[in-house]
């Protein structure tokens, strides 16, 4: 072990705890089916009924973004660049915080399906269509998807176990691991540099970081869905707050297996030794290593990164349904029953699921699939975020304004993301730390005998006299901060754009001064705590001065359900 070559392959046992996996997963989501074959209405497939508590809800938010990518990505980013990734611990508290005390109470008060319902009230139309289309580009019966959340997210923690386990029998137990990892540079994680063209430094990762999660947990509607569909604001936002241990759990133990992995390869990089083809195969590449020993063991791992997936697919296509009824399907066919709108919910869902099989094979060619994922992210929520905070803290913003500001931040961001897809930044910027073959048995023909320091990347990096002026400084951005400048553009862009138009900015619930037909039926009554009254329409639950303190008698009976 950890000397190279070829590993062994899956026993009998180990696809039968493969298929054991999804077939538990697929009880789950059969059990609730037929459990609320009673009540078969659109709100209970797509938000539960609303009767869903904190606990599993704070695990169903912890397992559908610590998905796959968390399981195969983390470990082998701790292996390549140490263990500063577990900074964003830090980063999810400060996201948790931002969203339980700012964007929570926004979203439950209004008992909307799709978040983007809130900026038709706030802006127009256009806007709420653009942003629906924008999400569903990034991402590609929600009681079922909660509790199968659940129990894909134990399979998570099962896996990462196994490997911190073995490994440690393996080279003589935690601390040996501890001390190999310090000796290689893994453990220097504070690097207070405020350069932002470093890939990860503490600053990055703290302020970079924690506005892109905050994009993520706050208004992406696969998270959103879940707090509405707690059955008090409260559980709700005891959820996130539960759903912080549940981060710091799941990246700490992927962490650790990274610096695991290192430990047992230090002296024999296999992706170097060319025993991979990919640095995502590492650590299935250590599983078969080290567990194949145990029959079963290999295939609860691949059940651990399979369930990964598979909860983040379920919670995106279960969200893509939400918004495509509520944003597409609704507007046109006004007078479909909810018998034909939970038949059109369950269509759509097979749908997306292929379509999401498509666009996998496309996102392979990516190269690291934690950085990629993290990136397409930050792209598309970053202006998206931008267009929320515009419209709750700025009077003065105006749909003119806000269109404009998410078209500018969009533009800014995609070419600054694509710009380093091209051009990736240098190996000074991204710091990778030096590995070994020297330890390796090489009975193998390599072409390749001398030690280096990797670069870290995996595509071809071009030449640097091919490389244009701003690959250095503008497309070395850390990609990190790929949100928070999509923030900042759009609401800057935003507020200039409504000042120069000058429109009215007085808005009810919809676009411009007439309010929508929608929310015309509704008795609410808005409290500012800043006293001035809202000129053409006081009953606006879509936009206050500070404080979102709704008291509405049709939202109220609900969420006293």
């Amino acid at each position: 072990m950890g000397t190279g070559g070829p590993v062994a392959s899956f026993s009998v046992w180990d696809y039968v705890v493969f298929v054991g996996t999804v077939l538990g997963a697929a009880g789950i989501g059969l059990f609730q089916a037929i459990r609320g074959r009673k009540n078969n209405s659109s709100g209970e497939f797509l938000l539960g009924g609303r009767q869903m508590t904190a606990v599993p809800v704070a695990m169903s938010l912890t397992a559908s973004f610590m998905s796959g990518i968390t399981v195969i990505g983390t470990p082998a980013e701790a292996y390549r660049f140490g263990a500063d990734y577990w900074i964003f611990a830090i980063s999810y508290a400060i996201m948790s915080i931002i969203t339980a005390e700012i964007f929570v109470p926004l979203f439950y008060r209004l008992g909307i399906t799709s978040t983007y319902e809130y900026l038709e009230m706030r802006f127009n139309k256009l806007i709420r269509v653009i942003g629906t289309s924008m999400y569903i580009t990034q991402t590609g019966g929600l009681k079922a998807v909660i509790w199968t959340d659940v129990f894909q997210m134990v399979i998570m923690l099962a896996g990462f176990v196994a490997v911190i386990a073995r490994g440690a029998v393996i080279q003589g137990g935690l601390g040996k691991i501890w001390d190999d990892c310090y000796q290689g540079g893994r453990l220097s994680a504070f690097d207070f540099d405020p350069d932002p063209l470093k890939r990860h430094t503490f600053w990055t990762i703290v302020v970079g970081g924690s506005v892109m999660w905050v994009s993520i947990y706050s208004i992406n509607q696969s998270q959103v869905q879940r707090y509405i569909s707690c059955k008090t604001l409260t559980q709700a936002k005891l959820s996130l707050y539960g759903n912080i241990i549940g981060l710091w759990l799941t990246v700490s133990l992927a962490v650790f297996s990274g610096l695991t992995m290192y430990s047992i390869y230090k002296d024999c990089d296999p992706f170097t030794n060319g025993d991979v083809g990919a640095v995502d195969q590492l650590l299935p590449y250590l599983v078969m290593d080290i567990l194949a020993a145990y029959p079963g063991v290999p295939g609860l791992f691949v059940s651990a990164a399979y369930s990964g997936t598979l909860s983040t697919v379920s919670s995106s296509i279960n969200a893509l349904v939400a918004v495509t009824v509520e944003d597409f399907v609704r507007p046109v066919w006004k007078n479909l029953t909810e018998k034909q709108v939970s038949w059109i919910n369950m269509g759509l869902s097979i749908f997306f699921g292929f379509l999401c099989i498509g666009m996998a094979a496309i996102a392979s060619l990516m190269g690291s699939i934690l950085q990629a994922a993290l990136s397409i992210f930050g792209m598309i929520s970053g202006p998206l975020l931008g267009l929320y905070v515009l419209g709750m803290f700025w009077r003065t913003a105006n749909s003119t304004g806000g269109l404009t500001g998410l078209i500018v931040g969009l533009v800014i961001t995609l070419w600054v993301g694509f710009g380093a897809q091209i051009y990736p930044p240098l190996a000074d910027k991204t710091n990778p730390l030096p590995i070994s073959v020297a330890g390796c048995n090489r009975t193998q023909d390599l072409n390749y005998t001398t030690l280096a320091p990797w670069t870290g990347a995996v595509t071809l990096t071009p030449l640097p006299d091919d490389r244009p002026a701003l690959a250095d400084s503008w497309y070395s951005l850390s990609y990190l901060y790929f949100c928070l400048l999509g923030s900042l553009v759009t609401v800057i862009v935003g507020l200039v754009v409504s000042a120069i138009t000058g429109e009215d900015t007085s808005f009810s619930f919809s676009f411009g001064k007439t309010p929508s037909p929608k929310y015309n039926d509704l008795d609410s009554e808005i409290n500012e705590k800043a006293g001035s009254e809202l000129k053409n329409g006081s009953n606006n639950a879509g936009f206050k001065d500070s404080q979102f303190n709704i008291v509405d008698k049709d939202v109220e009976k609900v969420t006293k359900m």
